[in-house]
This record gives C-alpha cells, sequence and structure tokens, in this order.
C-alpha cells in the first residue's frame, strides 16, 4: 500500500467541516497509513470522539490533563506527518503565536515532522489581513497552507473558505511522503487524443480518455520529477503538482511539445495523436447534400519520431504503442525507429486494456531486448511499472535504489 509504514497524526479542529475529516482517516487508513488522532475540545459538538478511536484504531488524545501528561511530546516525535484538517482561524491564529491551549497547539509545538494544515472557515474570516498574515506566517515556519475551496458555506454565505475535499487532501499527503527518485528530472508527457478539425463542428479523433497518460504525470509528480503534462481534450482533471498545456489538434501538441524539448530530462509520449486530418478545414458547416462524401486527408506531425530524431544523449523516451495484430513485431520496429529507450505495448484484443479502461495490460521493450510482461492492473498501478522503469534504466547499473512498487490507494489519477 502507498502510505504503508507512514505515521500521521490527523488534528481535527472544530469546524462544521470536520466531519469530511472521517473520511479523510478512512483514505488514510485504507491507504496502510497508521494514524492517530488529535482532537480540539470543540469537536465533540460535530462529530464523536469514537468514530476517531474506531477507525483509527487508537484511543483518541483530547485533553493535556490525561494520565501520561506527556503525550503531546511523544507524538510530536513519533509522525512522520502532521496534518491538521480542519483548520480553524482560531488554531491558525494560535499556531503562528505560539499559543499552546490544547492538544492540538501542545502537539504541534511539539513537532518534529513536516506540518500540513487546511484551512476552514467562512469567507471573511478567511479574507481578513490577521488570517492571511497567520497563513503567511505559518508558511515561512515551514508548514504547508492547502488553498481553500470556493463555494457555498455553512453560513449561507458564498466565496472562498471551504475546506478542500478529502481526495485533494489525501493526495497531497501522498505527495508529501513519497520518495523522490526524479527529484530534478524535468518530464514532459503527452495524454489523450487529438482532434482534427474538418469544418468549424465536426472533427476526426479517437477513442482515447488520457487516463493512462494522466495516471503517469500523477505518478511521475509523486516521485519529485518537475512535469509538464501536453493534454489532448479529456474530462480529466490536471493531477496535483503537475504543469498541464491543453492543445486540441496534433499540430497544436507537436507545437507544445517542441516549443520545451530542450529542457526536459525524460519524454513519455503516451496521447493517441491521429494519424491524418484533413488537407483542408471548411470555414462553414457542410451541409448534407451528397449521398457519398470524401475527404482528403494530410499525414499529421509524428511528435515521437520527431522528438526521437533531436534527442540528445541525456535525454530519456519513451513511446507507446496499441496494437491489434502482430503487436510485439510492431512494437520492436516503433522502438527502433523512433529511437526510443523503451515502448509500451499494448493490444485492444486484450480484455480490460486499451481505450477507456480503469485497468490495462502492458509490455515493456527496452532498446537491450528486455521484454517485461504485466498482468492486467489499474492504470495507476501500470503508471507506477512505467516510472519503475524509467528509474531503473536511468540510474543503471546501481541497483541500490529501492522504489515502492505497489501505489494502492492514491485517487484522482
Amino acid at each position: 500500500m502507498i502510505l504503508s509504514q507512514k505515521k500521521i497524526i490527523l488534528a481535527v479542529t472544530g469546524s462544521i467541516s470536520a466531519y469530511k475529516a472521517v473520511f479523510l482517516l478512512r483514505l488514510l487508513k485504507k491507504a496502510g497509513a497508521d494514524v492517530k488522532v488529535v482532537l480540539s475540545p470543540a469537536v465533540s459538538h460535530f462529530v464523536g470522539e469514537l468514530t476517531f478511536s474506531s477507525l483509527s484504531g487508537h484511543p483518541v488524545f483530547c485533553g493535556l490533563w490525561n494520565a501520561n501528561w506527556s503525550e503531546h511530546v511523544s507524538l510530536g516525535n513519533w509522525a512522520d506527518l502532521m496534518v491538521v484538517a480542519p483548520a480553524t482561524a482560531n488554531t491558525l491564529a494560535k499556531f503562528a503565536h505560539g499559543l499552546c491551549d490544547n492538544a492540538i497547539t501542545a502537539v504541534y509545538l511539539a513537532a518534529a515532522c513536516p506540518v500540513m494544515v487546511a484551512p476552514a472557515m467562512d469567507a471573511d474570516m478567511y479574507k481578513h489581513p490577521s488570517t492571511q498574515r497567520n497563513m503567511k506566517t505559518l508558511r515561512e515556519f515551514g508548514n504547508e497552507v492547502l488553498p481553500v475551496g470556493d463555494g457555498f458555506l455553512a453560513s449561507g454565505l458564498q466565496g472562498p473558505g471551504r475546506l478542500l475535499e478529502p481526495e485533494d487532501i489525501f493526495n497531497r499527503i501522498v505527495h508529501t511522503l513519497s520518495p523522490k527518485p526524479l527529484a530534478g528530472k524535468k518530464l514532459l508527457l503527452t495524454a489523450g487524443p487529438t482532434r482534427e478539425p474538418i469544418d468549424p463542428v465536426r472533427y476526426i479523433s479517437n477513442h482515447s480518455s488520457g487516463k493512462m497518460g494522466y495516471a503517469i504525470a500523477s505518478v511521475a509528480a509523486r516521485m519529485g520529477a518537475k512535469v509538464t503534462l501536453v493534454s489532448g481534450p479529456t474530462n480529466l482533471p490536471i493531477p496535483y503538482g503537475v504543469i498541464g498545456v491543453k492543445v486540441q489538434s496534433s499540430q497544436e501538441m507537436y507545437e507544445a511539445v517542441h516549443q520545451v524539448a530542450q529542457e526536459q530530462d525524460i519524454f513519455i509520449m503516451s496521447a493517441a495523436v491521429c494519424d491524418y486530418a484533413p488537407s483542408e478545414v471548411a470555414n462553414k458547416k457542410i451541409k448534407k447534400h451528397q449521398d457519398v462524401f470524401s475527404l482528403d486527408m494530410t499525414k499529421t506531425p509524428d511528435i515521437l519520431k520527431s522528438i526521437g530524431a533531436i534527442k540528445k544523449p541525456s535525454q530519456f523516451l519513451v513511446g507507446f504503442a496499441l496494437e491489434t495484430d502482430n503487436e510485439m513485431a510492431n512494437a520492436q520496429g516503433k522502438l527502433s525507429r523512433k529511437n526510443l529507450d523503451f515502448i509500451v505495448l499494448n493490444s485492444l484484443k486484450d480484455k480490460g486494456a486499451g481505450f477507456g479502461h480503469d485497468t490495462n495490460k502492458v509490455t515493456l521493450i527496452d532498446k537491450s531486448g528486455e521484454v517485461e510482461r504485466y498482468p492486467l492492473k489499474r492504470k495507476i498501478e501500470v503508471a507506477q511499472d512505467i516510472i519503475d522503469k524509467v528509474i531503473r534504466m536511468l540510474h543503471a547499473p546501481n541497483d541500490s535504489l529501492e522504489i515502492n512498487t505497489n501505489p494502492q490507494g492514491i485517487l484522482n489519477s
């Protein structure tokens, strides 16, 4: 599990959004984390102590005057990360000024680990200069202060101040606690389909959902790479920690890739780029008059081949091959012709693989001829396999690097 052996303090303050901390706790436990919960006195007005103790598997720390009066110190030294979610304006102010009058503030001052704070309050409270100053102070302390959501609030008003959703906070926790073997590396990734216009209302495209590429972008960012994701049209959110560049056509994707190509260390080209586009685009909607209609088509730019032709010895290039027949021969030919370091082969013949699925079944073939076949897996797990292969080849012959290869639990990828 992706957070296996990670020790996390979940501190919950007295906000109407305290119920979301229960869902965050479930996500952390499902991902393998050992979680201990600390509550402020006001939380009992919103969520019961029994809920947190039952789900965490530990007694809840909620008072400074229990039998173990120094528990705040032991907790502060036990954890890999302290997460305060939700963090009220009152708690932010206490943190910023070093006040220590409850279990959470005591643990915060004793914490020897990184601290992540997720604010939650009404819009006017959030925008108040004192709150903004307190959050600035916490950032200067080295704490990670998460952004807030914007929307309807418990007061009935609308604006900034909503606690981030549990899934968003969870993904940021995973990002923070993941190993960073790709730190310092710039990685460019293409994903999704392209759309080649016919007229103002029609286009040629394919069935790519972008799920595979987005999963790879998420994993690469967690592993420390500075990721630029050049994406065709999809319905997916840009993963946390990733720079997103949205394009439509193959020509736009070609230009976006080449604009930053020279500064990249790693390329992973997973986009399903249309091979052909209409030679001319009508400036008005084409009417349905003829029984038979044909289009003149022109080859689109071969983005993968163009990068392979200019890549420097220090750069690393990964391509994809989605095949329906002669899979291995076609993939090996593409690997050689396009100067790839390795290629990811998958087949539409495999049930649960290919476009639109949340799973995939791949074979990795590298330039030395090594072939690695993997069973059907969730795409986030396939993404980890691909990134692990990149890391192994970049660090060869150094085999001392330990990689987490079981990313169960990460969301929104």
